[in-house]
């Protein structure tokens, strides 16, 4: 796998997930510590970031009262709202001390639902870029993660899902998808499979 024509996309790693005092935290600490799961992604970042993959944070925020959002929302979303999460300008939306942009990464604007692709121009920089394969990491496995895979799936992009660097609401949830979904529109990998593959 060429470096050069890879991105590694880093679905809402934010303080309302990952960090104590997130107002998501309770709900996802479980399968993050089950799969060392931060430590798996922060590792796989330095190390990809040295080789010229393109990194790529698509974090999720709505303004304070989430007018973005159907006054009557259900859902996932309709949960967002219920915690008051990825508010912009809180903490909570800030994506996570541990795994800060550095110069060269990108920052796509605008996710306001589940899909990464969605409402955003992901699609565009990635292709401006030439990248071939795309990689896969964050939150929800079941939800944002799994959606932003079928899109990127039906969109013609090589789609790896690095299933020790996501993490979601159960053990059984994320076992099921990583396990039934996952192979359905992607190759799964664990990090370390996904680095050796980038070193052959």
């Amino acid at each position: 796998m060429n470096p050069k024509q890879t991105a590694l996309v880093l679905i809402e790693f934010q303080n309302d997930f990952t960090s104590e005092g997130g107002s998501l935290h309770g709900a996802v600490s479980g399968v993050m510590t089950q799969n060392n799961m931060l430590v798996n992604t922060v590792d796989t970042v330095n190390q990809v970031r040295a080789k010229g993959v393109t990194i790529v944070h698509v974090p999720i925020s709505f303004t304070p009262d989430y007018r973005e959002l159907p006054s009557a929302p259900y859902g996932i979303l309709k949960g967002v709202v219920d915690s008051q999460s990825f508010r912009k300008g809180t903490w909570g939306a800030e994506i996570v001390d541990v795994l800060t942009p550095a110069e060269g990464d990108i920052i796509v604007e605008g996710k306001r639902g589940l899909c990464g692709f969605a409402s955003t121009n992901l699609d565009f920089v990635l292709r401006s870029r030439g990248i071939q394969h795309v990689a896969l990491a964050g939150f929800l496995t079941n939800c944002c993660v799994e959606s932003t895979m079928r899109t990127a799936y039906e969109l013609g992009y090589q789609v790896i899902t690095l299933g020790d660097c996501t993490a979601t609401l159960s053990p059984e949830e994320q076992e099921m998808a990583i396990a039934k979904n996952f192979p359905m529109f992607s190759v799964p990998m664990d990090h370390k499979g996904f680095l050796a593959t980038l070193q052959g």
